[in-house]
């Protein structure tokens, strides 16, 4: 007879899915990782599921090597990239509930994912800025603060295409006479290897310079900003009043404003650790929320997939321990 796992968890991005199956006692069972987006939008949701059935696949096989036969999965913990509203959560979870991965589900936004692996209990709020930007924050009673989180047309802006565009927006403006002058008109064409803005501009179009590449011109604003430059030091800036305002707003939404909380900070951007980024956002998240304290999340986001999956289960404070200790030591 097989064993039966506690949680299977899944913290699944735009870019890449982990998995993990986690025991009873907090033993990481097996686990697996998946090298693919995971993106209903784009391919529906049954070839996205499909997808992130492979990876579980693959972790059960994992565990087995590993000498556990798990035939059972008592609860599926599942944080989602573009499960932005409550009824993608609910259509996520059903899809999921259909593959019979679990014997129950819950599906949430990914951010949740890196709130929980940064917090020993759910309280808090957490602001990821990777490709796109989101918040999210927690109370151990089960209240959220949330934003849809899907563009412009929910009021985001932000995120490392947003900031890549933006980039890309006032160089092509300095260079040809419409905007101010900026350094970006120049670091950027180097980057791409071309010798103009409107090279620049024409490669992009044309697809000479795949579009997936636009995303390169983030660390070249932020490099441009820490050389002085004017432009790419305003817009840095702009960054940190967006996740200074996001987090204040989730904050407040859960009356934790004048509290000692944690502010956590992840996603590629953040995690880069730009000073002037971080030296604006603690300057300004001090100025409202006086007692946060800022935290940049190193855990990896399965680990809170799968510590929600045991505040779901009820666990016990040493499984909980053993399952961190397992992320954060490795």
């Amino acid at each position: 007879m097989g064993l039966t796992a506690s949680v299977l968890a899944v913290d699944a991005g735009n870019s890449k899915s982990d998995v993990a199956l986690v025991g009873p006692d907090g033993t990481v069972l097996g686990s697996a990782r998946g090298h693919h987006g995971f993106q209903p939008p784009l391919v529906g949701i049954d070839t996205a599921v499909d997808l992130l059935g492979g990876t579980v696949e693959r972790a059960l096989a994992d565990a087995r090597e590993r000498g556990f036969a798990v035939d059972a999965v008592e609860h599926v913990s599942a944080c989602l990239a573009n499960a932005d509203l409550p009824v993608e959560e609910a259509e996520l979870s059903e899809a999921l509930q259909a593959r019979g991965w679990g014997r129950s589900v819950q599906v949430r936004n990914d951010t949740f994912a890196l709130l929980r692996a940064g917090l020993d209990e759910p309280r808090g709020v957490a602001v990821v800025c990777g490709a796109g930007i989101n918040c999210v924050g927690m109370l151990p009673d089960g209240r959220v603060a949330r934003f849809p989180a899907i563009g412009k047309i929910s009021g985001d802006w932000g995120g490392g295409h947003g900031l890549a565009l933006e980039a890309l927006w006032y160089a092509a403006r300095a260079d040809d006479g419409r905007g101010e002058p900026t350094e970006l008109a120049r670091t950027l064409p180097a980057h791409y290897g071309v010798d103009s803005m409107i090279a620049l501009i024409e490669a992009l179009h044309r697809g000479d310079i795949p579009s997936h590449r636009t995303h390169e011109a983030t660390p070249v604003l932020f490099a441009t900003g820490a050389a002085g430059d004017p432009i790419a030091r305003y817009l840095v800036r702009r960054l940190a009043q967006e996740v200074v305002a996001m987090s204040t707003v989730a904050l407040g939404r859960l009356g934790l404003l004048d509290e000692e909380v944690p502010v956590l900070l992840g996603g590629s951007v953040l995690a880069a650790r730009h000073p002037e980024l971080d030296e604006q956002i603690s300057t300004l998240l001090a100025a409202k929320a006086p007692k946060a304290v800022v935290k940049v999340v190193t855990a990896p986001p399965v680990l809170g997939a799968a510590l929600l999956g045991f505040d779901h289960t009820g666990a016990p404070a040493e499984a909980r321990a053993r399952l961190r200790a397992h992320y954060e030591g490795a």
